[in-house]
Order: structure tokens, then C-alpha cells, then sequence
């Protein structure tokens, strides 16, 4: 018999993994969709009602995204340049009544190869904390994501914050997303990129990423190593060539070829650089 809760702490949902299989539901923007007319096939342990996690704060090291804060959360809080790329994403999620329920660690552990949230979360060294009845660890989230609809994450845990190094939040960064229209679509590809300077705004730091073009996706190290020491200009973009995109592994489908996203995701880095040239 299917069963459901709806825990008020989290010592409740740990209570209630350790003791049984869930499907864990916090939006359910995701969750509900896939079930088309049928009924739910397991136990639901839905966490919408735990109002601690719904939080987006700093400390003296990281910033804190807790695993009930929403899209639109990220959209109006008032976070550092270096995630730019994060609340451009954040407002390519569906509409803005999914933006106002969705939340941003939900979009991780769907795994899509195709979650708006990973590219910019890649380029600030996210760290996903997951926690059990047991206690807690962290999985950095380029180790946490394994494939499509894959995690790190066993059956009794639950992530319940995200966090965002300091040291890694720094810059400006920027996002774009190529769909068949402007709103409401899956991606063909999309990337995001984060540049930090010095005063002689000579490059100290590079995070570059792609998403929809790989199972997971992916951070372009090669690139980011060509990018730092050199000074902004006009022309930066031009150092993105075909082949800092050749170790991704698009697929062809409806909305496009291997090949074309080869071609789009090189030519989105190259938008995503002159942009933040521009706004420098």
C-alpha cells in the first residue's frame, strides 16, 4: 500500500528513510508531471513543509542555498556578481509560477542532462551536503550528479543545503541557453561562464561549463587555464575554439544534431565571454 508523509523536521524525513523507500518530492514541478494520470507506484515523502531549509545565507566561508529554496528565492536574494549566471538560469526555469515552487536542489537531484541549475552551480565549485539519521557529508557536485537521473545520493539521505565557497564566489559570471523558442523549452545547449580580475583586470580565475551536451555537465578546465593571465578585451571571445568543446558528447534528437551542439555550445561561450568583457 502506498503510503505518504509530510514531515515538519528534519528529524522526521531522516526518521521516516531510515525505516522505508521514498520517492522524495520538495516542488514537485518534476515529480508530478511524470506521473501523467497514473497514480503514484511508491511511498511519497513529500518536504515542502520543512521551513528550515528555506534559506539562502553566508557565513565567514561559504554561501548556503538550503534544499527547500526556490528559484525565485535565488531571483531576488541578494547574492554576489559571481551568481549572475545562477539567477539568469534561474529565470529560464519553465514559467514563473514553476519558478515560484521549483527549487534549486530539486533541479540537481532530477539529474537531467538538460537542469538549467548545474552549468552555473559547476562554476562556483558547488558542494552538495546530504544527511541521514546517520549524519552528514559532503560530495562536491561534479561527483555528485553520476548521469542521467543519477546521484550519489542513497535511500536514507537527503540533501539538505548547498554550499558555495567564498573563494569560489568571486568575479562576475554570466549564463545563456539556446532552445527551439525563448521560453518554456528544453535546451539544445546552453553554458555558463565566470571571470574574476585583478585592478589591472588581467584574468585571476576562470570557470567555464556546458550543459545539455553531455550526460552531466561539464566544466572545460583546458579553456580556463587559457583564459587566466590574460587582460580583458575586445577580442577575448576568440580564444573558444572547436576543440575546448570536442571532449563533450552531445547526442542527436529532435531538437538538434551532435553536431550542431558542438558548433552552439562553442559559439555560447563566446557570447557568454563578451558579455562579461562588456560588463566589465
Amino acid at each position: 500500500m502506498m503510503k505518504f508523509a509530510q514531515p515538519t523536521t528534519t528529524e522526521e524525513a531522516f526518521a521516516c528513510l531510515a525505516n522505508d523507500t521514498w520517492s522524495l518530492v520538495s516542488g514537485g514541478t518534476d515529480f508530478y508531471p511524470t506521473m501523467g494520470a497514473n497514480p503514484p507506484s511508491g511511498n511519497v515523502l513529500d518536504l515542502s513543509q520543512l521551513k528550515t531549509l528555506r534559506t539562502i545565507y553566508d557565513d565567514e566561508t561559504h554561501w548556503h542555498i538550503g534544499a527547500l529554496a526556490t528559484w525565485t528565492d535565488v531571483i531576488h536574494s541578494p547574492l554576489p556578481a559571481s551568481f549572475n549566471a545562477l539567477k539568469l538560469a534561474a529565470r529560464e526555469v519553465g514559467s514563473i509560477q514553476i519558478q515560484n515552487r521549483a527549487t534549486v536542489v530539486g533541479n540537481i537531484c532530477n539529474a537531467s542532462p538538460a537542469a538549467d541549475g548545474m552549468p552555473a552551480l559547476l562554476c562556483v565549485d558547488t558542494i552538495v551536503r546530504v544527511a541521514s539519521a546517520s549524519g552528514t557529508r559532503d560530495i562536491p557536485l561534479k561527483e555528485f550528479v553520476t548521469g542521467n537521473r543519477q546521484t550519489t545520493l542513497s535511500a536514507t539521505e537527503m540533501v539538505v543545503d548547498l554550499l558555495i565557497p567564498k573563494a569560489s564566489a568571486t568575479g562576475n559570471s554570466h549564463f545563456l541557453k539556446l532552445g527551439a523558442r525563448k521560453y518554456l523549452v528544453i535546451s539544445i545547449a546552453m553554458v555558463a561562464a565566470r571571470l574574476a580580475v585583478d585592478s589591472k583586470q588581467c584574468i585571476t580565475d576562470a570557470a567555464l561549463s556546458v550543459g545539455s551536451c553531455s550526460v552531466v555537465a561539464q566544466r572545460l578546465p583546458i579553456l580556463e587555464l587559457q583564459l587566466i593571465g590574460n587582460t580583458l578585451s575586445a577580442d577575448l571571445a576568440d580564444i573558444v575554439e572547436r576543440h575546448h568543446v570536442s571532449g563533450l558528447t552531445p547526442i542527436d534528437d529532435v531538437r538538434a544534431t551532435a553536431d550542431y551542439r558542438h558548433e552552439a555550445s562553442a559559439e555560447l561561450l563566446r557570447r557568454s565571454i563578451a558579455s562579461l568583457v562588456s560588463l566589465s
